[in-house]
């Protein structure tokens, strides 16, 4: 291990099979000073004592606000059941994964159920998620669209849409990649041109250059202060450097980690595990251990409910 990080997955259980040892690495993440502060958003009190407790381990307590807290309060696991000794390798076996893990193999590792394994796993790709704020990308980027989802033929009849050719009854989903750099990615409510439009001036800086397909969809955007290069599919994939092979190999990551783990996802999930591909795709070059670091420090600040997560409340 490097820095207390483990590098093996075998590794990382016997690590985080102590809870104190979990206790301690995740206060470490949140607190790296050692100085410890009251989580609350309405609080963040700076004083605070420590309380031993036989059942909760070592506790907190705000001399601001008078309450108590763990190290779980203010993250992803607060109310959760489960102990740190399972939530952190279950954080790492997502982290290593290539194709993502389903939660019935994760229910299996962590001799729990499949629905406790699937909320955890959606907790976990809520680390995952860009907060939003990040730089508009620039250069050379590639613009691309795809659908997701099964066939209208093969789906009972009392679900199905009606039958057609293209992305009927699919989830449209648009992808931006930065030439050889990151890579943003979002479900979209058609792939007409206003929608689509409308993305890349908000996640592409003007004066870059704009690699697409012949979707008419993307005509007219060279007019909104970007240099637009088009590559027919119907006559060639590449012409020179134009091509979208970049975010074609994304999307056969994405289909492979869509159809060959998970089978099937709802389309009102399908931004999440977006977010869990593109954070895959944009730390390829950090080694497990890094990549299980970053995303844990995350952890802190989010929280997701099952009755958000299956939408009876907003997240």
């Amino acid at each position: 291990m490097i820095n207390n990080i483990p590098e093996t997955l075998i590794e990382a259980v016997r690590y985080y099979s102590d809870p104190e040892v979990c206790r301690q690495a995740l206060a470490d993440v949140r607190w790296p000073d050692g100085k410890v502060t009251c989580p609350r958003m309405d609080c963040g009190g700076t004083e605070v004592w420590t309380i031993n407790s036989k059942t909760r381990g070592i506790i907190w307590r705000c001399k601001t606000c008078r309450k108590q807290f763990t190290v779980k309060v203010g993250t992803i696991f607060e109310d959760s059941p489960l102990g740190l000794d399972k939530w952190l390798p279950a954080f790492w076996l997502e982290m290593s994964s290539k194709k993502d893990v389903s939660s019935h193999q994760l229910g299996r590792a962590l001799h729990v159920t499949q629905r406790t394994a699937w909320f955890m796993l959606h907790r976990i790709r809520l680390t995952m998620r860009e907060n939003g704020d990040c730089a508009p990308l620039s250069g050379e980027v590639e613009i691309d669209e795809t659908f997701v989802g099964g066939k209208e033929k093969n789906k009972p009849s009392g679900r199905r849409r009606h039958l057609g050719t293209g992305g009927i009854g699919k989830c449209a989903v648009m992808g931006l990649l930065k030439r050889h750099g990151t890579v943003r990615a979002k479900t979209v409510r058609t792939v007409r041109k206003g929608e689509l439009q409308a993305e890349i001036r908000r996640n592409v800086a003007p004066g870059s250059i704009i690699y697409s397909d012949a979707l008419k969809s993307y005509e007219g955007i060279e007019e909104q202060n970007y240099i637009h290069e088009v590559i027919d599919h119907a006559e060639a994939y590449v012409r020179g450097n134009v091509h979208t092979n970049g975010l074609e190999n994304f999307w056969s990551q994405f289909k492979r980690t869509i159809y060959g783990t998970h089978h099937s996802v709802e389309a009102f999930h399908l931004d999440r595990y977006l977010d869990s591909a593109t954070f895959r795709f944009n730390t390829r070059e950090m080694k497990d251990g890094e990549r299980f670091h970053a995303v844990l420090k995350r952890a802190d600040g989010r929280r997701l409910t099952y009755n958000a997560l299956v939408g009876k409340e907003s997240a």
